[in-house]
């Protein structure tokens, strides 16, 4: 709740998935934008039967870590993943997203590491949650992953996945570097890391949705970020009041480590 602060009473739903006495709050002509992961599979199930799918537009958000990868591989840098690479259908979220895609219609996005304001991988290095490898990282602006929901609700074909990244994908030893240029940041050496990780493209999402990012250069990002940090510091600094805290914990998104 403390994400809605900003947001009116009025303008609130209260829903919650097992909670059954909550699902009709949803109005019944309401596009949807479900955020959070479609587990457990019977639950989805029995709220999906209580949706007319076809009269709505529904946009699930998953997680890039839905395909497959070896934890072992050496091979770099490693092949890059579209939408035909194969999921790991065990995941008990991967399962809730496939049936919502392939049952209701749903458009799936399969989203890299979110980061942005609340959310700075400079923290995550200054923290040591992540450190120097030759891992890969594939992140996408909050920013830009809200507009793609957006128009994946107006222009999405119902039942497809869309792979949401900047595209870029970077080793965490380039960022690391630019890092301790650009902002003084140092990171620990980081061995524990066998897997080159993965390089996911957007050429679907580019060429389907026709989307431009408005952060498609993760440093440019990073700039920003750190100047508004700096910003707010010096604001609390000088006595000045402050609004809300900007929404998000500063955790690294499962799966960038």
């Amino acid at each position: 709740m403390k994400n809605l602060a900003d947001i009116p009473l009025e303008q609130r739903l209260r829903f919650d998935l097992e909670q059954p006495s909550t699902w009709l709050n949803i109005p019944a002509d309401a596009d949807l934008i479900w955020c959070f992961p479609a587990t457990p599979l019977e639950v989805v199930e029995a709220f999906a039967r209580t949706l007319d799918a076809p009269a709505r537009r529904m946009v699930v958000l998953g997680s890039t870590s839905t395909y497959e990868t070896s934890d072992h591989s050496d091979e770099f840098p490693p092949p890059w993943i579209d939408e035909s690479d194969p999921i790991i259908l065990a995941k008990p979220r991967v399962q809730g997203e496939e049936f919502l895609r392939t049952n209701c219609g749903a458009i799936v996005l399969r989203v890299a590491g979110i980061y942005g304001p609340g959310r700075n991988p400079l923290d995550w290095i200054r923290q040591g949650r992540v450190g120097s490898s030759r891992k890969y990282v594939n992140l996408i602006h909050a920013e830009d992953l809200a507009a793609i929901c957006l128009l994946a609700l107006e222009k999405g074909k119902p039942g497809e996945a869309y792979n949401v990244s900047d595209g870029q994908p970077y080793v965490w030893n380039e960022i690391c570097v630019t890092a301790q240029k650009r902002w003084g940041v140092a990171a620990a050496a980081d061995h524990e890391h066998i897997s080159t990780g993965k390089r996911i493209s957007n050429a679907k999402l580019r060429s389907e949705l026709g989307y431009t990012l408005k952060h498609p250069d993760l440093y440019d990002a990073l700039a920003l970020i750190e100047s508004a940090d700096r910003e707010e510091a010096q604001d609390g600094q000088n006595g000045f009041q402050q609004g809300p805290r900007r929404e998000g914990t500063g955790g690294v998104p499962s799966g960038v480590r």
